[in-house]
């Protein structure tokens, strides 16, 4: 599959910055994903970079599908590809791709790093290497049309099964005159963004998040076969069969059309939702993801985002790294936050009143980053792939109607321990 991407040239789009020539002028690439209008916003500041420095930038567009993302990278470094500079890197990553990247203590002053959180620029340490630096962080959120929630008298669900009841009220009230219109709409597709609605559901009903911290495999339990269940009971009621191949972008788009009630999705939708050419513009509200039942209950949100790092193959990393500071810098930082909702992950952003007034839900983003739960990638480090492999095929094989969640988690608990060698990891 990914073998007729080629290394590089099919999925490249290359765009060279303008820049005043000079003797020592040299030309940094880097990644960017191309997720809504991700590529548009690293286009901008890399070109502002190379007006400032005087160096030129060659972008390259990579797919907005993680899974296929990482496994490009991993053939261009694999192979010691000098192609791309600076890597625009999933939060998970730092522990798979460690070893090719640079460690960037020497080459980033640590003042212009100490004012990310900390959990993030920890998440970034492998070995006591700095291996990326916080591009921007995303947690899971929900967003709904508050005109339909007014108009039946609905508030926005505190939990899934207010969700499904809100849902199929507006639906039965709103389909004869609109045919399209789901209940909500999330991502099912067999990939790592199934991994993190799956989590937050499993999480949000008190049944753990796959593997805890100390290695144990938890993931076979009634509470995480619940969440699973209820999942699979809104396919073809309020969420249409189609939403087992759908990704981010697809999901928005049935949502910014107007056809969805409910979506699941990270905050880039929120600029995208309430743009100028936006069917649904002014329509939309936005809240934390609605909590499960039983004990152990609460809201749980994916933790995500991406990273910048530098690649240890390539032939400018001072350059390189100095795009990587600029490019994370408060000033871009809140640019990046204003024209595309991808949240900061400078502590000192979060009280900017021009931020606060563009991005209204971010006074509460906070609040929202206490209840993510973090995938398992740093427990299970370099076989987190095959982990979260494993992990999304009994999801979608219970979404699909394969087995129960119980029979799938029951063989998930099993390929997972012949994997961990016993749960050690």
């Amino acid at each position: 599959m990914f073998r007729s991407l080629g290394l590089i040239a099919v999925t490249a789009a290359l765009l060279s910055a303008s820049a005043t020539p000079t003797q020592s002028q040299v030309t940094v690439s880097i990644s960017c994903s191309s997720l809504g209008i991700e590529l548009e916003l690293c286009q901008e500041g890399a070109d502002a970079w190379a007006k400032q420095t005087g160096n030129k930038v060659k972008l390259v567009a990579t797919p907005p599908d993680a899974n296929e993302r990482l496994a490009l990278y991993q053939q261009l470094l694999a192979a010691g590809s000098a192609d791309i500079d600076v890597f625009q890197i999933d939060v998970i990553w730092p522990g798979t791709l460690a070893n090719h990247f640079v460690d960037l203590k020497s080459l980033i002053p640590a003042e212009d790093l100490k004012d990310h959180f900390e959990t993030l620029t920890t998440n970034d340490t492998v070995e006591g290497k700095l291996v990326a630096v916080p591009f921007f962080v995303d947690a899971g959120l929900l967003y709904y049309r508050q005109d339909l929630l007014d108009k039946y008298g609905k508030k926005p669900p505190k939990d899934w099964a207010e969700l499904t009841e809100t849902a199929k009220a507006i639906l039965a009230g709103e389909r004869a005159g609109n045919a399209q219109l789901q209940g909500f709409v999330w991502q099912g597709r067999a990939y790592e963004g199934l991994t993190c609605n799956s989590l937050e559901w499993v999480a949000s009903f008190g049944g753990g998040t796959l593997i805890e911290t100390d290695g144990k495999i938890s993931i076979n339990n009634a509470q995480a076969a619940s969440a699973l269940t209820l999942a699979k009971s809104w396919i073809g009621t309020i969420s249409p069969e189609g939403v087992l191949n759908y990704a981010e972008e697809d999901s928005r788009g049935v949502f910014q059309s107007g056809n969805a009630v409910f979506m699941r999705n990270w905050p880039y939708a929120w600029s995208l939702a309430n743009a100028p050419d936006s069917p649904v513009k002014g329509k939309v509200g936005i809240a934390l993801l609605p909590q499960g039942t039983g004990q152990g209950a609460r809201h749980a949100a994916a933790l995500g985002g991406q990273h910048l790092a530098v690649s240890k193959y390539s032939a400018h990393p001072k350059e390189a790294a100095d795009l990587v500071r600029y490019l994370t810098s408060a000033e871009e930082q809140k640019r990046r936050a204003i024209k595309g909702s991808f949240n900061p992950t400078r502590k000192s952003l979060y009280g900017d009143a021009e931020l606060l007034k563009a991005l209204p839900f971010l006074k509460d983003f906070e609040a929202v980053l206490e209840n993510s739960v973090a995938r398992p990638s740093t427990v299970t480090g370099a076989k987190y792939s095959r982990v979260a492999s494993e992990y999304i095929r009994a999801v979608h094989n219970t979404l699909s109607g394969k087995g129960t969640a119980e029979e799938n988690l029951a063989a998930l608990e099993k390929q997972l321990d012949r994997l961990s060698r016993g749960g050690k990891w």
